[in-house]
């Protein structure tokens, strides 16, 4: 990737975060915040990898051809979850773009101009994963749009101490998890405008 040292640490700083806080979830008593969790936290750290400055921390080419297997396990994992949850689908194209973008910085070394790691990749496959996060991005932010409020004819469901999830714990709440995502799609979308 190609971007400027600053990029890169914002990148680290919100994928490093977006991993961390999927690894909470991974504790929670709900079965789908584990289930998806695990994979979640996994991209969030392949990602702040991948973001680090090449100026500050340059991997063997072999590091990338690793991230490429680990993910290749992933995406066989997320393949078989896909049968029961449509959520897993959207983890596949995530785990698939992490090998896109692990073999291509393995078969691409940095040079000493760039302030990243990697080259460019296939144009096409580029362009279509772009196209895919960029409206996965938009859809994740348009379902965090709150609903109208409550009016005079009746209180709203659903909101905090009415046990229609407000008395959830905070790793367990659907909003932070579509936070956690949203954040990881808009770091792919910067990660592959930058290839």
């Amino acid at each position: 990737m190609h971007t400027t040292a600053s990029l890169g640490w914002l990148l680290v700083a919100l994928c490093a975060a977006t991993g961390a806080y999927c690894l909470l979830r991974m504790r929670s008593p709900v079965a789908e915040q584990r289930s998806t969790a695990g994979g979640e936290a996994l991209m969030g750290f392949g990602m702040a990898v991948m973001a680090v400055p090449a100026a500050v921390f340059t991997p063997p080419t072999w590091v990338w051809s690793a991230g490429a297997v680990v993910f290749g396990a992933a995406a066989l994992h997320d393949l078989w979850s896909a049968r029961r949850s449509r959520h897993h689908l959207h983890h596949l194209v995530g785990t698939g773009a992490m090998i896109y973008m692990s073999a291509t910085m393995a078969a691409s070394p940095p040079s000493p101009h760039h302030h990243a790691h990697g080259g460019s990749g296939i144009p096409l496959v580029t362009g279509a994963l772009l196209l895919y996060f960029a409206g996965y991005v938009l859809l994740s932010g348009a379902r965090l749009v709150p609903t109208a409020p409550a009016t005079a004819s009746g209180p709203a469901t659903g909101t905090a101490g009415t046990g229609g999830g407000g008395d959830l714990g905070w790793g367990d709440r659907p909003e932070l998890a579509r936070v956690c995502r949203l954040s990881m799609g808009l770091a792919m979308v910067a990660m592959l405008l930058t290839m």
